[in-house]
């Protein structure tokens, strides 16, 4: 209880710096403590970059930002290695790269070419990187958490499906209500003027604690046929639903039914439980799958997206007895 009680602190604090966005701030913790990568996708100044640094000032760790462009090079993430010189004697050595970092924002990650996509692909699932013939690990805690804008596509590389699907969420940011923006506004002119006080830092080694806690939370078989259900679905929507059928060209990969388990095992720890329920398979589905299907032309002809997709899912697939 002591561990949940110090997490959801952590929390109210992030709360605190992004106003009128707890639904997104517990789907990012979610990520974080389930081990997962995140992307954030929301239009220009909506606090996804703003939301990444207040959980990396509210964490005992180093944060790392990386503005992809086009014409960044793998090595820029990475690292290379260095000719050094000592007298006469000369030797090569690594010289790591800003992805050697616990917390990594990828700002718009989208705009960087491929070579550069697939050097982040090998840190984000093998948590390793290769320069040279030589492998280099990642920090034990290491998240990537990478931002995009889904309207400006001049000068932008669509993300391959493949690296699509290493992300365990993709978070919607949308627009705050008056209310949440006008205590924005009071916010940020309140930082203006004072300095802000120093947040109470929350260690590696809880972050850690909280992933062997987790790990403990009893998964049911009927929990496991609901997860794996709802995923064949999406491989097999004709069957379920006509509508469905009609508006799933492809479905979600097996990393989607260990997304769901991971984050919905997280979400039942949060709400103080040691079993996974079927609302916390719900609660998690749409950042997991959003990203981890892709629509067929009458979807995007009709206006559907993935959400609305998902919510015909959860309709239309019973929960096992």
């Amino acid at each position: 209880m002591a561990m949940r009680e110090t997490i959801l602190r952590f929390e109210a604090g992030v709360n605190e710096a992004i106003v009128g966005q707890q639904a997104v701030v517990r789907q990012v913790l979610i990520a974080l403590l389930a081990d997962g990568h995140v992307l954030l996708e929301s239009l220009p100044g909506l606090a996804k970059t703003r939301t990444v640094k207040a959980i990396a000032t509210r964490l005992a760790a180093t944060m790392s930002r990386i503005q992809f462009t086009p014409d960044l090079l793998p090595s820029d993430i990475t690292g290379a290695e260095t000719l050094l010189q000592s007298g006469t004697e000369h030797s090569l050595s690594f010289q790591p790269g800003p992805i050697f970092g616990n917390l990594i924002l990828a700002d718009e990650i989208n705009r960087a070419p491929a070579k550069v996509q697939s050097a982040l692909l090998e840190a984000m699932e093998e948590r390793q990187i290769s320069v040279a013939g030589k492998t280099h690990r990642m920090a034990d805690l290491f998240l990537v958490m990478a931002t995009q804008n889904p309207i400006e596509q001049e000068g932008t590389y669509p993300l391959p499906e493949a690296q699509m699907d290493r992300f365990l969420f993709k978070v919607l940011i949308g627009y705050p209500s008056p209310a949440s923006e006008a205590a924005m506004l009071q916010l940020l002119r309140s930082e203006s003027i004072r300095a802000a006080d120093a947040p109470e830092l929350l260690g590696q080694e809880v972050i850690f604690a909280v992933r062997e806690a987790i790990r403990a939370i009893a998964v049911a078989p009927a929990i496991d046929a609901y997860i794996v259900s709802l995923v064949n679905a999406t491989r097999h929507a004709a069957q379920i639903d006509g509508t469905l059928g009609k508006w799933i060209e492809i479905g979600a990969s097996p990393r989607g039914s260990i997304g769901l388990d991971r984050a919905s095992r997280v979400a039942a720890w949060l709400a103080g439980r040691d079993f996974v329920t079927p609302d916390d398979v719900r609660a998690v589905l749409h950042p997991v799958l959003r990203h981890r299907l892709i629509l067929s032309y009458d979807a995007n002809a009709g206006n559907v997206g993935a959400d609305a997709v998902i919510d015909r899912l959860i309709e239309k697939v019973a929960v096992p007895a």
